[in-house]
């Protein structure tokens, strides 16, 4: 896939281990232009699936019982897995309130 000069994923903070998609349409193979807000440093990641815009992306293979970081902060726990890559939301992630 063609190179994007704009942004397709964000992450809030070098702890994080998952990235949010903020464009419309990322479809599976996308090679994202990923920046990380708290530096404004970049990296390359390729989407393996189609994944909406506000959803997050996995930035290192997860598995089940994995805590999620976003924002610096535990926002959960993987139910499933996920790799480098893919999808991340409710059918793999779950809050650990309840």
């Amino acid at each position: 896939m063609k190179a994007n000069s704009h942004p397709q994923l964000l992450v809030h903070d070098k702890a994080d281990n998952v990235g949010v998609v903020v464009v419309e349409g990322l479809t599976a193979g996308t090679d994202m232009l990923c920046v990380c807000t708290e530096d404004n440093s970049d990296f390359r990641l390729t989407a393996k699936a189609d994944i909406p815009i506000g959803h997050k992306v996995a930035l290192k293979d997860l598995k089940a019982g994995d805590t999620i970081i976003k924002y610096g902060e535990d926002i959960g726990k993987m139910v499933g897995s996920a790799e480098v890559g893919g999808h991340v939301h409710t059918h793999n992630l779950k809050t650990k309130r309840w």
